[in-house]
Order: C-alpha cells, then structure tokens, then sequence
C-alpha cells in the first residue's frame, strides 16, 4: 500500500462521523424523552397521583419536581456537550493522523530517493531514513510501506565478490562499499525482529520478501519469527554465510523454496546457519531447493514444534547439519527429495518426539548418517524410498524408543548401516522392503534378532 493511498484513507476516516446536527437532535430528543420519564415517575414516588382532585400539588412537591426535571435537562446538556467534545476529539485526533501521514510521506520520499543515488554513503543514510521512518510510521500499514522497500532494494542486481576479475580494484572497492550498504539493511531488520513483540519498534509479523535476492553474507542471528512471512524463494547464497543462529521461529512461515545455495569461486560454500535455532511454531521451507555446494546447519538446534520441509529438494553437493539437535517435537520433511552427492548429518542429535520423513526419497549418491544419534521417541521413516547408492547408517545409534520405518522400501544399491547400534526398545521396521539386507542388524544363525526390529521373511532366513 503506498503512503499516498493510506493518507486518502486517513483522510476520509474523519468523514466517517455523523453530521453533528443529527448526532444533537438525537441526543437532545432522548435527555427529552429521559425527563418526562422521569418526571413522570417522580409524580409516582411523591405521591402526587393519590391527590385529590378538589386538593392542590402543594409548592414542596411542585418544587420538588421541577428540581428533577431540571436536574435531567442538565444532564441532558452534559450530554450534548460531551457528544460535542467527543467528536471534536475525532477530528482532531483525525487531523493528527493524516498531518502524520503527510509528514510521513514527505520524509519517505525523500528517503527512497537517497536510496537510487549512486553515493554509498548517501544511500546508507537512506536506508536509516527508512528504518527509522518504519519506526515512527502512524500506521502499521505505512511501516509495511518502509519494510517493502527495504526488501526491495536488496532484490536489485547485485554482483557478488566472487564474479569480479581479478583486476578490477575499482569495481571491487564499489562492490565493498554497495555490500555493506545491503549488509546494514539486513543487520536492522535483524535488529527489530529481536525487539519484544510488544515494543512500538517491533517489526514482527510483518512480511518480508527477499525473493530472489542475491545473498554473500548476512546476520540474522537471534531474529524472532513470531508471525507474518518471510520469502526467501529463488534466493541465491553465496560463499560467506547467512547468520539465522539463535533464532527463534514460533508461528511465522519462511520460505526458502526453489533456493539455490552455490559456492562461490574464493570461498568454499555459502552458509546458512541455524545452529542454535529454536522451533516452536511456524514453518522454514525449502521445499524444491537446489543444493549444489555450501551449508545449511541446524546444529544444536531445538525442534519442540513447526516444521522444517525440504520437500522435493535436490542435494548434488554440500553438508545439511542436524548435529546434536534435540527433536521433542516437530516434523523435518524430506519426503521426494533427491540424494545424488552432499550428506545431511544427524550425528549425536536425540529424537525424544517428533517426526523425520524420508517418504519416496530417491537416494543414488551422498550420505544420511545417524552417528551417535539417540532415539526415545520420534519417528524417522524411509517408507517407500529408493535406495540405488549413497550410504545411510546409524552407527553407535541407541535406540530405546521411537520407530524407524523402512517398510516398503528399495535397497537395490548403496548401503545402510547399524552396525554397532544398541537395541532397548523402540522398532526397526523393514516390513515389505527389497533388496539387500542392511549390515549390523541380522544377527549369526541361531541369535534372536536385536529387540524391536522387524525384519522381512527373506532377510530372517540369511541369518
């Protein structure tokens, strides 16, 4: 909504009011009808009915009600007043908004305008401008106003570091400059996502679109997503990380679906790091994400609620890290993914409630390892997945709880491996799977299989 639009609404809100005539007509006819009610109940309460007719109202009973009835026409002037001054109140208080409004819209345009000047600096004050204008905007719909174009100036072309000759010092004192100009942007819409959300400068719940963005770094780092959206959809990282360490996501949805995480030419990989991240509610999306390079990392990461989807996405390269996160609720989806390189680790993370999918996962390259991983709860299916290669293997896992699922699924190549796992309770379930057995679960002939784990007829009679 553009400031222009909000301050013609705002002036046409004061023209919401009735006319004051009316509202006094109203208002005077009802004190009327007030006082003859209450004169006539006063004649009843003084006795003034049970008169005589040959007897006289004497003077103290007369008195009396005139006193009343002018008692109710003050009233009926308080009233008239105050429905006076109330609706002066509104004009007033109307006048103030869109004077507000005005100003607001005035120091806006000034403010975009610094952000289209060519100067670094200049459009570092702009952008300032504008977050301090989303402070101060008199409507929540102006500071979705400022917001937007601050998500918008980091969707224009940008060129990162790594795409620069060698050569071009001059470009790359420019490319410097215009970085820290879009990591500031980023670091003060941290900086009010970390405010309470009942502070006036909050910015949660608000919406945020970085689609397509170009990302070479960035602090996100104990941001509260506590409601509203935020759209990372084709984003593209590049070799210095994204910061989302400590954050706390307890309603909002973000989406990073059909991202594409690429390691620049002078770095290793791009990053974007959850380590630490609380999960209470809401969703972070990936879905159809492409990961040819870089890292994700959930490590240390705590799942007691949302959703984390990675649904439908492709790992041709790079780490996902879930180490020593702790699942007491939650869902992580996987489901139809595609495995052909990279490794997505849940090394020493504990499953106490929750769920993992890997439903339909196609697996022909890469690793999922369960090192040390501990399962009292939870559920992890592989459920009809394709296992072609790649390796998945729960080694020292211990499992007391929880159930892994492997029904119905396709180990025609690869490996998955429990070898040195512990067995206490909880399932192992690979009812109505085919292909080779996994290594370290079929015991020596005439063992009983380890407790909980559930095995297809032909696997039983190998051992």
């Amino acid at each position: 909504m553009s400031p222009r639009l909000s301050l013609r609404q705002a002036e046409r809100r004061g023209l919401r009011l009735w006319p004051v005539g009316i509202v006094l007509i109203l208002a005077f006819t009802t004190a009327v009808l007030v006082a003859a009610s209450v004169f006539y109940a006063g004649w009843d309460l003084l006795g003034a009915r049970e008169l005589k007719p040959e007897r006289r109202i004497d003077s103290t009973t007369l008195f009396d009600l005139v006193k009343l009835a002018f008692g109710v026409v003050a009233g009926a002037g308080a009233l008239v007043a105050l429905v006076v001054a109330y609706r002066r109140q509104r004009v007033d208080e109307d006048g103030a908004l869109r004077d507000a409004t005005r100003l607001h819209t005035e120091r806006f345009t000034t403010a975009v305008s610094q952000l289209g000047e060519e100067s670094a600096a200049v459009r570092l004050g702009g952008v300032h401008a504008l977050a301090g204008l989303a402070d101060d905007a008199p409507t929540r719909e102006l500071r979705q106003t400022c917001i937007d174009v601050l998500c918008a100036y980091l969707r224009l072309p940008y060129t990162p570091e790594s795409d620069l000759p060698d050569d071009a010092t001059e470009a790359r004192h420019t490319y410097l400059a215009l970085r820290e100009v879009r990591h500031t942007t980023i670091r003060l819409i941290r900086d009010h996502l970390r405010l309470p959300h009942d502070h006036q400068h909050s910015w949660q719940g608000h919406k945020f679109d970085f689609t397509n963005v170009a990302f070479d770094g960035g602090d996100l780092g104990g941001a509260v997503f506590s409601g509203g959206a935020v759209h990372f959809h084709g984003a593209v990282f590049y070799g210095r990380a994204v910061n989302f360490s400590g954050a706390v996501f307890s309603g909002a949805t973000v989406n990073f679906g059909g991202a594409a995480h690429l390691g620049g030419a002078d770095f290793s990989g791009g990053t974007v790091n959850f380590s630490g991240a609380v999960f209470s509610g809401g969703t972070v999306n990936f879905n159809q994400a492409t990961f040819s390079g870089g890292t994700v990392n959930f490590g240390e990461a705590v799942f007691c609620g949302g959703t984390v989807n990675f649904d439908r996405a492709v790992f041709s390269g790079g780490p996902v890290h879930f180490r020593n996160a702790q699942f007491s609720g939650g869902t992580i989806d996987f489901r139809s993914a595609k495995f052909s390189g990279g490794a997505v680790s849940f090394g020493g993370a504990v499953f106490s409630d929750g769920t993992v999918h890997f439903e339909g996962a196609v697996f022909s390259s890469g690793a999922v390892d369960f090192l040390g991983s501990v399962f009292s709860g939870s559920t992890v299916s592989f459920a009809g997945a394709a296992f072609s290669g790649g390796i998945v293997h729960f080694l020292h896992a211990e499992f007391s709880g929880g159930t892994i699922l492997f029904a119905s699924a396709e180990l025609s190549g690869g490996m998955i491996s429990f070898k040195r796992a512990e067995f206490s309770g909880g399932a192992v379930d690979f009812s109505g799977a085919t292909g080779s057995a996994p290594t370290g679960l079929i015991p020596v002939s005439g063992s009983p299989l380890p407790t909980g784990v559930i095995l297809p007829p032909a696997w039983q009679a190998i051992g």
